[in-house]
């Protein structure tokens, strides 16, 4: 339905379709089929939930409640609002008018006039956007005060009311001349006699532009947990409103899912309407020209969602599903549908296309330019790779207890990130892992699920300490909510407090995905390290301590249980996997610098950004901690274990886009990994590291790309690396940060990845070369294992078989050298030693191998074998 005025709109008595609405709402059309008002709330017909309905957005979730009928603000706090979404007042000169009943709760604010209650109308954000609006609009406010007074902005009248009465308020928009006349009036009387009123003159028309709102505001200094307010029967009208019925969010927010091994998982996210008892939420697919439920869930309590799984998944083409909710209202049951795909996998000849994204701040919320732009990519699937949010997102901070609040506190977050990315992965399988500021961390070091004590504060002095600051329940929902979609995991043994697990493997497509998780058994440094160093938020304050020192301190970065895993992942290969990739937080070395001297990050937001073509002197590496660069140790075993099986690895967190080669004994004898840019950055991090003299840069790019070691002394070859730099493009905050996605495309016919890294600003499609400087790039499979050869095998040549799987041995150690499958009818096995080998080539259709012990490396492979299989 396009926009349109809302006074015409209700011309209107008839849909010809429930899927105008995206999840079948019929409140609004059964309003236009009136002809009179425009709008009427109907939370009378509600029951009572820790949510107003699907036409509002609350600020915070938490902070809005329907209590018998009424939406009631149920904190005293600054700046609560709630905003209507699918009306907002058009630019232009038109009259419109609204009303609304309000009930004063909170006696103690009686008496101050900078507590009130009432209207907000043209609220704007940041960006011509409802959502934006939503979040961060202000406007003009109106409405009572504390002292029973009228009031319009700073304008207040003489006369009063009573507030331990219902407050029957109006206000009327005139347009008059060259101004606008702005009337507010109340009574206690329902029917509005000996009326107050107030008079505001002279406002623009771009001042009655926006959203419109209701206002619930407590000053600070006596903000307290005790309902302000409470609202009903919110009318509204006039020419200058227009009407988007498609703009409602909820009861389902959005959905994300995986398809894996013939299993279906589909988590849907729902609003906290877990208060209604025995609600059923059922999956429904469209199959044979109708839909059909194949799975029903009840409501997660904690997380408010619904998980479903799906159980010998063989669709071979694309199936449109929805989220079905009968939901009980006073007046009857109505649906609602949250609707989508379950795409078609490529198959084996087709390329798969990964979307990559990382690092979401609120400043560029709701980011519709992302999801355009992506989605001009057609990408197969979807990579959320941590901090899908911040604490202050949303503009209120967080909230850690009660338990109750600091769920729905998460949710108001979360909802945020769903609202901006859905259309990314609505109709596409998405990973999605949390990483430290889902959790309310700046860093996490998990000790392995230990609680870290925050009796001596909340931030660096708790999570130096390892561990999570939040209740395990608290951290356990934020994982279900973002994980529970996923494959199942490896091994679901609950870590201290019993924090469950999610790492796992995905096969999508041909390739095969290890999830990690980087956070969760990392040890925290400033329980290893010397007392000496000085630890503060993973920096060492001391600048006389030599970090590189300290190879081999009993430290874990992965732990044995994921080390376990990846060797299980290297070895694990069948018929559907060519290719292999990681996916985990954050990379495996540290690749950014700051001011030499600097002993914490803290400085990075504050720091200059460059003009482009600046290379800017005086940094040198970092030694944070919370990279994968620390501890050394179990970074380089990380490394071995995963160049195993030619693996690219795949992360986020970092804020500073980049591609490197990692190198453990040598440089470049590792996989590559790319390190994704941030959505909205608040950390822009860079590398400027000095240049020594002979320095060899990757013919053709910048002279800090090339052979480097990180603060840790990890080697590294960075082949391309975005700095944040002036771009001209507003907003600069968002813009010279070096923000945007990743695209990686797997062609698993010339076993080859294309990484590409774009500015979010940036259209693919009418500029194909905007990409970040030094991108794309393209490598192949072979040389995510760049270490060089100390020789070769003979050839193996094969017969009667398709892409076998290929696993050479060190006859010596008894260890795995590496595997992967063949591509094509020949394979020349290098070898790191002049130990013998074993070869083992495997039919991954039949299962049929042939093992080919004792075979000498020589400098060429100058024999052959035959492999034939019948």
């Amino acid at each position: 339905m396009k926009r349109r005025s809302a006074v015409k709109a209700m011309a209107l008595t008839s849909f010809s379709t429930p899927f105008l609405f995206s999840q079948g709402f019929t409140g609004i059309r059964q309003l236009f089929a009136s002809p009179t008002p425009a709008y009427q709330s109907t939370w009378e017909n509600w029951p009572d939930l820790h949510w107003i309905g699907p036409e509002f957005w609350g600020n915070r979730l938490q902070d809005w409640e329907i209590q018998g009928g009424k939406a009631a603000c149920v904190i005293s706090g600054p700046n609560r609002t709630l905003h209507i979404l699918t009306h907002q007042l058009q630019d232009g000169k038109q009259d419109f008018e609204q009303s609304i009943t309000l009930h004063w709760r909170n006696d103690t604010v009686k008496g101050k006039s900078k507590a009130y209650a009432g209207f907000r109308v043209g609220a704007k954000g940041k960006f011509a956007d409802y959502r934006s609006a939503a979040v961060f609009g202000q406007g003009l406010d109106l409405g009572v005060n504390g002292l029973g007074q009228l009031q319009i902005g700073e304008q207040s009248s003489d006369a009063s009311l009573d507030l331990s009465q219902a407050i029957y308020l109006r206000m009327q928009a005139k347009w008059s001349g060259n101004a606008y006349s702005l009337t507010l009036s109340a009574s206690n009387d329902p029917s509005f006699a000996k009326p107050i009123q107030i008079q505001s003159e002279g406002l623009k028309p771009e001042d009655l532009s926006g959203n419109l709102a209701i206002i619930a505001h407590t000053p600070k200094e006596d903000q307290a947990d005790e309902a302000l307010a409470a609202f009903a029967d919110w009318k509204f009208s006039g020419e200058k409103i227009t009407a988007d019925t498609k703009q409602i969010f909820g009861p389902i927010v959005f959905a994300q899912y995986t398809v894996h091994r013939k299993v279906l998982k589909l988590t849907a996210q729902l609003a906290p309407v877990e208060k209604v008892s025995g609600l059923e939420v059922q999956l429904q697919l469209h199959q044979g020209g109708k839909w059909e439920t194949v799975a029903i869930s009840a409501l997660d309590l904690e997380g408010r969602y619904a998980h479903f799984r799906v159980e010998n998944w063989d669709k071979k083409e694309m199936v449109p599903y929805r989220v079905f909710l009968d939901f009980p209202l006073k007046n009857g049951k109505q649906e609602f549908f949250y609707a989508g795909e379950i795409a078609t996998q490529p198959n084996p000849s087709e390329n798969l296309k990964v979307a990559v994204f990382s690092c979401n701040a609120d400043y560029g919320f709701p980011d519709q330019e992302v999801s355009d732009h992506v989605n001009l990519h057609q990408p197969d699937m979807a990579m959320f790779l941590g901090d899908q949010f911040y604490e202050g997102t949303g503009g209120f901070g967080i909230q850690t207890s009660p338990l109750e609040k600091a769920y729905l506190d998460y949710l108001h977050k979360w909802y945020m990130f769903g609202w901006s990315y859905r259309e990314i992965f609505r109709n596409i399988p998405a990973a999605i892992i949390p990483d430290d500021h889902d959790v309310y961390h700046g860093n996490v070091w998990g000790e392995g699920g230990e609680h870290a004590p925050s009796d001596e504060g909340w931030g660096y002095v708790a999570q130096d300490q390892g561990g999570y600051k939040m209740p395990a329940a608290w951290v356990n929902m934020i994982q279900r909510t973002q994980t529970c979609h996923l494959p199942d995991a490896f091994d679901p043994t609950p870590v201290k407090q019993g924090i469950g697990v999610y790492y796992t493997d995905w096969v999508y497509g041909g390739v095969s995905f290890a999830i990690l998780e980087d956070r969760k058994f990392k040890t925290a440094p400033k329980n290893i390290l010397p007392k000496e160093a000085q630890v503060v938020n993973g920096f060492i304050q001391n600048l006389d301590f030599d970090i590189k020192k300290h190879y081999d301190i009993d430290a874990d970065l992965l732990g044995q249980r994921q080390m376990d895993f990846l060797e299980n992942w290297i070895q694990d290969w069948d018929v559907d996997i060519q290719m292999k990739s990681v996916l985990s937080q954050t990379n495996f070395c540290t690749v950014a610098t700051l001011p030499e001297g600097s002993i914490i990050d803290s400085i990075v937001p504050r720091l200059p950004i460059p003009k482009f073509g600046e290379y800017v002197s005086g940094d040198a590496p970092t030694t944070d901690m919370d990279s994968n660069g620390w501890p050394q140790k179990g970074r380089d075993e990380a490394v071995r274990t995963i160049r195993k099986s030619f693996a690219l690895h795949i992360a986020g967190d970092q804020h500073l886009p980049s591609t490197v080669q990692y190198g453990v004994d040598e440089f470049g004898d590792s996989g590559f990994a790319f390190a994704g840019p941030a959505l909205n950055n608040l950390f822009p991090r860079r590398w400027w590291p000095k240049v020594p003299e002979g320095h060899q840069p990757i013919p053709g790019k910048a002279p800090n790309t090339g052979n480097y070691h990180d603060g840790f002394g990890n080697k590294m070859t960075i082949h391309a690396v975005a700095n944040p730099y002036q771009t001209g493009i507003l907003p600069a905050l968002i813009h010279d940060r070096s923000t945007g996605y990743g695209i990686i495309t797997f062609d698993k016919k010339n076993r080859s990845m294309a990484i590409e890294c774009w500015p979010r600003y940036v259209n693919p499609v009418k500029n194909p070369k905007g990409q970040f400087a030094g991108w794309p790039i393209q490598i192949s499979e072979a040389d995510n294992y760049g270490r060089k050869a100390a020789g070769f095998l003979d050839t193996l040549k094969f017969q009667g078989v398709e892409s076998p799987l290929v696993s050479v041995f060190n006859e010596t150690t008894g260890e795995l050298e590496y595997n992967l499958r063949a591509n094509g009818g020949t394979f020349a096995p290098k070898t790191f030693s002049d130990s013998p080998h074993r070869v083992e080539v495997k039919n991954l259709q039949t299962g049929e191998t042939k093992s080919f012990p004792g075979l000498k490396p020589s400098p060429t492979s100058a024999g052959e074998i035959l492999i034939a299989f019948s």
